[in-house]
């Protein structure tokens, strides 16, 4: 499925924000504080020595709590950001999904924020009246086009950016949450749109809380929390299984992906499949040999019956 070639590469990405006291005081206050040594800034790594690399048609789900580092990793894959340390190498033209709903103007008509946002996205006029028929059928606002965007419900809105950024043709698409706007039918649409985009061999990174979506739609799955890799796997559905036993589990437990023991538990319910399987086999075995038994006899005792009968009718016959 994968050129050897990876697309997507990162090493050792480490991203760090500095926080402190240093944003509400003025100029003279921090070099007041710099010289009294009263100038306090922590160090806050938001993503720490993260390593995974990704190749042509390859799908990566990142999965992690709140907090984990996804959409600060992201924002540095895609380029918005640099990393603190580490190194990121991108080998084709990226587009980001971040922010759907950002960049519109609630004052102008849904048509009109369509051709707004087709510009910022670097397209022309000719294309945009080309494609602007599919935008609006795709995002079901037809009846809606030339109402105020501030009147929309923010799933309408996620809608009609959604389809105007899968009129894209990416070499690396990121997706940040974006398969979960709308309701379910638009969810089914959008996800078919995307696994269009993937069959086309675009390399993919899914952010989504939706265990479900990376299940059905990803080969490599990529955990993280607080900031830390827990995981960078093709074991997609060992990953999700991991991460939700975590989930589960009480507060203060230690997220842990240990493939040995995924690969314990799967033999053991292998096992226990075929055990199962077997017994089965068994019990339809005993099943079956019941009934040819009972069947034969009922065909005994049916042939005794007759045999009994015709003697009596012999019997009678001599009677007379």
């Amino acid at each position: 499925m994968s050129d050897k070639k990876p697309m997507l590469s990162c090493r050792n990405v480490s991203i760090r924000y500095q926080v402190g006291d240093f944003k509400n005081i003025g100029l003279k206050e921090w070099v007041t504080r710099r010289l009294t040594g009263r100038y306090k800034v922590v160090d806050f790594w938001a993503d720490k020595d993260v390593s995974f690399e990704i190749c042509k048609g390859d799908m990566l789900g990142i999965i992690g709590t709140n907090g984990a580092g996804k959409s600060t990793l992201l924002k540095a894959v895609s380029g918005i950001m640099e990393p603190t340390r580490g190194r990121i190498v991108r080998n084709g033209r990226v587009s980001a999904l971040l922010e759907l709903a950002s960049g519109f103007d609630g004052d102008l008509t849904v048509k009109e924020n369509a051709y707004l946002r087709g510009a910022m996205l670097g397209y022309t006029r000719a294309f945009m009246d080309e494609t602007y028929p599919y935008i609006i059928d795709f995002s079901d606002l037809k009846e809606f086009e030339n109402r105020p965007f501030k009147q929309l419900s923010s799933g309408m809105k996620s809608r009609l950016a959604f389809a105007i950024a899968s009129l894209v043709e990416p070499e690396i698409l990121i997706l940040d949450e974006v398969l979960s706007v709308g309701d379910g039918a638009f969810k089914a649409k959008s996800e078919a749109k995307m696994r269009e985009i993937i069959k086309g061999g675009a390399t993919t990174i899914l952010v989504s809380h939706s265990l479900a979506q990376v299940r059905s739609l990803c080969n490599k799955v990529l955990w993280l929390h607080k900031g830390e890799q827990i995981a960078f796997t093709d074991d997609v559905q060992g990953a999700c299984d991991s991460y939700e036993a975590f989930l589960r589990a009480p507060a203060g437990t230690t997220p842990k992906f240990d493939p040995e023991e995924i690969a314990a538990k799967r033999a053991a319910a292998k096992a226990e499949a075929e055990r199962l399987a077997e017994e089965r086999r068994r019990q339809e075995e005993v099943r079956r040999r019941k009934a040819a038994e009972a069947a034969a006899e009922l065909a005994r005792l049916r042939a005794e019956s007759k045999k009994l009968a015709e003697v009596r009718r012999i019997l009678k016959g001599a009677g007379k």
